[in-house]
């Protein structure tokens, strides 16, 4: 068992995959700009096609833009990890990183790339997030290996977004969901227009602060709630499209148990985090968060003087999340007084997934 050196944490990071004309740098776009509180690295494989307005850019160093907003846009080059060096070197830390992948590429590699265990005292995967253009799912099917390729980069993915749901239509998107429901089991999805998917699903804010989530989430919600209004001058919000619940317990958890409650909740759930006392490590903090698919649980400082507390929230579709599922799913993990916790399988590092 290893304690997080607290001082030098290592950065989270997605992975941003989906063919070609997904939205991918859309959503790239919107991270850039967007308000969400974190210096952002994005590392991209076509940086001209990234549309950042001139008013935003405050330095220019090579192939990297700096944004007013503490952000800043990199170019990706041949060499993975050596990009993420670059980026992690710069005189102001980021806080996050986002790599896009290329939309033909097979995600696999990256994906093991990054799960080395050489590299996770510098970076570790927070996700990966798939994006599909709901309309062109099944273009040229003619072509059965592009189908391949859409399904590998659906199946390394923790979370799909469904993009341009309107523009597909009630139909399309159906025969979508059946198509990834057929494939993958408990699948997280998102639907939406544009991308638009609040910022505490993609990139983690709030990771131990479930009242932060809660403010994201607040951020997120603006007058214009319409997916089919196309008006670029509107904000348009998440309000009736996602929510929160948190709970709380004084009473210690087991962390074998909860990995397990979180592996089996609704594909509705679509980020857990928070902070747990566990039976296993009572001494220290215990940070949990659930991207998709993907369970993580990392042991990090003490408590010291804090009095011991989990606190976790949970972020779904609207009307998806129930009060009763969260304290059942907690509440079912309380530790026993005789019950060791499972220390030694719940906090292995290789368990991350």
């Amino acid at each position: 068992m290893q304690v997080v050196d607290r001082d030098r944490p290592p950065v989270p990071m997605t992975i941003l995959t989906g063919f070609l004309g997904g939205g991918k740098t859309t959503l790239l776009n919107r991270i850039l700009t967007g308000d969400h509180g974190l210096r952002v690295g994005v590392l991209v494989n076509d940086f001209g096609s990234v549309n950042i307005d001139a008013e935003l850019v405050v330095g220019v160093d090579g192939g990297a833009v700096g944004l007013a907003n503490g952000c800043v846009c990199c170019d990706l080059r041949d060499d993975l990890v050596g990009s993420v060096s670059i980026l992690l070197e710069r005189p102001e830390a980021v806080e996050y990183i986002v790599l896009e992948a290329s939309g033909v590429a097979d995600p696999g590699g990256i994906f093991m790339t990054f799960n080395d265990p050489d590299l996770r005292d510098r970076v570790t995967l927070d996700g990966v997030i798939c994006v599909l253009d709901a309309e062109q799912v099944f273009a040229y099917p003619e072509y059965p290996a592009l189908i391949d390729l859409k399904l590998r980069q659906v199946g390394f993915a923790d979370m799909v977004i469904v993009n341009k749901v309107s523009l597909a239509g009630a139909e399309q998107v159906s025969k979508v969901r059946d198509w990834l429901d057929d494939c993958f089991n408990r699948l997280r999805v998102v639907e939406t227009d544009y991308c638009k998917v609040p910022y505490p699903i993609l990139l983690g804010i709030g990771r131990v602060d479930p009242a932060q989530v809660a403010m994201a989430i607040s951020r997120s919600a603006h007058s214009c709630i319409d997916l089919s209004c196309h008006n670029e001058d509107h904000e348009h919000g998440h309000s009736n499209l996602f929510s929160t619940l948190s709970y709380e317990t004084d009473r210690p958890l087991s962390l074998a148990a909860l990995r397990e409650a979180l592996r089996t909740l609704p594909g509705t759930v679509y980020r857990v985090k928070g902070i747990v006392y566990s039976a296993d490590v009572p001494q220290h903090r215990v940070l949990v968060q659930v991207v998709g698919r993907r369970v993580d649980i990392s042991v990090h400082e003490e408590w010291a003087g804090r009095p011991p507390r989990t606190r976790v929230v949970a972020i779904g579709a609207a009307g998806s999340l129930h009060n009763q599922l969260l304290e059942e799913a907690f509440t079912s993990c309380t530790a026993t007084a005789a019950e060791p916790g499972g220390m030694s399988t719940a906090l292995d590092p290789a368990m991350g997934q």
